[in-house]
């Protein structure tokens, strides 16, 4: 499994913002039902691509989360998280790069199997928990995801856009971001 860290540097921050204070043009129209939509993605993407889902895992490791994350979770300064990034693909198409935040005190109790998720999707395994709670969804259009993380590769396709949610399982929290890129075709359908 790779473990070179895409932390971006912190003078290129993204820039999150609430969907409710982003006016509806700077989203995407036919991504906005993907964009706000509060049900799982993994399941979505699943029947978009009729059980041709796979995820392949960029990093996971120990690493210090960009300033936004930082903020987001309430984590000190240069505090330590577990970082998961992976490439979501559907009909062996590159869809989707998720990152995962998960602070070291969410680690923790039955929470500890989320160190080892593997090739499992984060996300079928939260909307699963009756414990989890989603917050409120953030999301960023092209421009703002100019510094998304670089090492993402580049036959994966640029970013399009991306959401991102606090989720908390047992009251402890976690950072989903979700990036759509330009191979992702589903559009137009509402699976």
């Amino acid at each position: 499994m790779p473990r070179r860290s895409s932390h971006t540097p912190a003078n290129h921050q993204l820039h999150w913002r609430s969907y409710r204070r982003t006016p509806l043009f700077v989203t995407c129209s036919a991504l906005r039902p993907w964009l706000l939509d509060r049900g799982s993605l993994t399941e979505r993407l699943i029947r978009a691509s009729k059980g041709q889902f796979e995820v392949k895992i960029l990093f996971q490791g120990m690493g210090v989360p960009q300033l936004s994350e930082q903020r987001a979770l309430e984590l000190p300064i240069r505090q330590r998280a577990l970082i998961r990034e992976v490439i979501l693909f559907g009909n062996h198409q590159p869809w989707v790069h998720a990152r995962s935040i998960i602070p070291i005190k969410t680690l923790t109790g039955r929470l500890r199997k989320l160190r080892k998720l593997d090739n499992r999707p984060l996300g079928a395994l939260l909307f699963s928990d009756p414990a989890m709670v989603r917050g409120p969804i953030e999301i960023s259009n092209l421009s703002m995801l100019e510094s998304w993380p670089s090492t993402v590769p580049a036959n994966y396709g640029s970013p399009v856009q991306g959401r991102r949610s606090l989720f908390w399982l047992d009251g402890k929290p976690l950072l989903v971001s979700e990036v759509f890129l330009t191979g992702f075709t589903p559009y137009n359908k509402t699976p």
